[in-house]
């Protein structure tokens, strides 16, 4: 008899992920979870790329495979907190690297209706890798080895990332971002996250990568800045209360659930701090530089332009005339009824000079109901008899109805001016 094979327990697992059964597949999760612990605590142990790669390919099948909004969330938020079982920092980035190669990879071959679970998916791994940064304490080193990968991976115009990913990522950073260190992170260590986008943006020859870069960082950092500069006075504010306070022991109010979703909604809370001059120094340092293509530096300048504004305490909406201003954030409701009462009283002042103004031509719609209104007359003697039969067309009748009314207006026409004459002629033979 022949021996089978065995096969290794990262294919395995891969098989299993991929299965058709959704129990099959979340017992593969929760034992692959359990193979990450045991194999990363070995000292010889470790997971090399080749093993990660099937590990990634398993799980992407096993998304695929998922229905149900809800139980994909689920799926996702497992699957992405993977990360957390890994006990190295390598083993953490090399099965992020691997992530990302896979979504590279596998991205062109997404249909539109599985399209949505898979920025998700995306959504959720950022964000929990942005939460083993935060676990260490946002220490510089492993930001920039997190900044190296994905620059390397996704923004890199080397890198082998189609363009959805790359927008897709650029547009959901700063707010992955901000919902984990919005309250720990400073300026400087903001401008440090943003810095590869900075130099993407000044040498990339991709106009779609060099708009939503300005689009997705910059022009959102803008957007941002009334929530960003709000936050911080509220900061001031309880340090302020804390230092008159200090002899008393104050237990602060736990925020609710409605307050925080609000915040959430509004965008404060999750706003970064951002140092507006050195982040347009920066950019303007990138955009100088030689070897930056013209329109990207055109572009640049311009965001630069409103950074600097931002740096002076000018906000964007400062340059709006008032009235228009107030027009953009009137509702459209209220502008509904101020045209009904422009038109109202138009009216009035028509009616009380009793002069009317032209009368606007009858509608198709209008002309219609007239004709289907109107009745067949009795022929005068002497007309020509209707022609029977139901061949007639409406249009024909209608035509032919038209031409017999303009035959009759002209015999009344002629019978006024041949009257007067008339009366001539008697008078004159009465005379004689």
């Amino acid at each position: 008899m022949v021996s089978r094979v065995q096969l290794p327990p990262e294919i395995q697992l891969a098989q299993r992920l991929a299965g058709n059964e959704k129990v099959t597949r979340d017992r593969a999760v929760k034992k692959l979870r359990k193979y990450i612990v045991a194999r990363t605590q070995r000292d010889a142990g470790g997971f090399t790329r080749d093993a990660l790669l099937k590990v990634w390919k398993g799980l992407f099948y096993c998304v695929w495979m998922q229905d149900k909004p809800l139980l994909q969330e689920e799926l996702g938020r497992t699957i992405s907190q993977l990360i957390h079982a890994f006990q190295t920092t390598e083993a953490q980035y090399l099965f992020l690297q691997t992530f990302w190669q896979t979504m590279n990879r596998e991205w062109t071959g997404i249909d539109r209706l599985r399209l949505d679970k898979y920025y998700m998916l995306m959504r959720m791994v950022l964000n929990e890798s942005l939460k083993a940064l935060q676990m260490r304490c946002w220490e510089e080193s492993h930001c920039e080895q997190l900044l190296r990968l994905l620059t390397a991976e996704i923004l890199h115009p080397d890198s082998q990332a189609p363009h959805g990913v790359k927008s897709h990522f650029t547009e959901i950073f700063l707010e992955e971002l901000g919902k984990v260190g919005a309250k720990e992170l400073t300026a400087d260590q903001n401008l440090r996250f943003i810095d590869p986008f900075c130099r993407i943006a000044a040498r990339t020859k991709d106009p779609r990568d060099l708009h939503d870069i300005a689009r997705g960082i910059f022009e959102t950092i803008v957007e941002q800045a009334p929530f960003a500069i709000e936050d911080l006075m509220n900061e001031l504010d309880e340090q302020e209360e804390e230092e008159e306070e200090e002899g008393s022991v104050r237990r602060p109010e736990p925020e609710t659930g409605e307050e925080a979703a609000e915040n959430d909604e509004d965008g404060t809370g999750t706003a970064l701090q951002f140092d507006y001059e050195a982040v347009a120094n920066r950019l303007f340092e990138m955009a100088s530089q030689q070897s930056t293509p013209s329109q990207n530096r055109k572009r640049l300048y311009k965001v630069v332009r409103k950074l600097q504004d931002l740096a002076a305490g000018v906000f964007p909406e400062d340059d709006i005339p008032e009235k228009v201003y107030a027009y953009r954030h009137e509702g459209r409701l209220e502008r509904k009824m101020k045209k009904r009462l422009l038109k109202s009283q138009l009216q009035n002042k028509k009616g009380k000079g009793g002069t009317e103004g032209p009368r606007p031509a009858p509608s198709s719609r209008t002309v219609r109901r007239k004709k289907k209104g109107r009745t067949d007359r009795v022929q005068p003697e002497g007309a020509a008899p209707q022609e029977q039969g139901r061949a007639h067309s409406r249009r024909g009748a209608c035509s032919s109805r038209w031409g017999k009314s303009r035959v009759r207006a002209k015999e009344a026409v002629e019978a006024t001016f041949q009257e007067p004459k008339k009366i001539k002629k008697r008078i004159q033979e009465s005379k004689q």
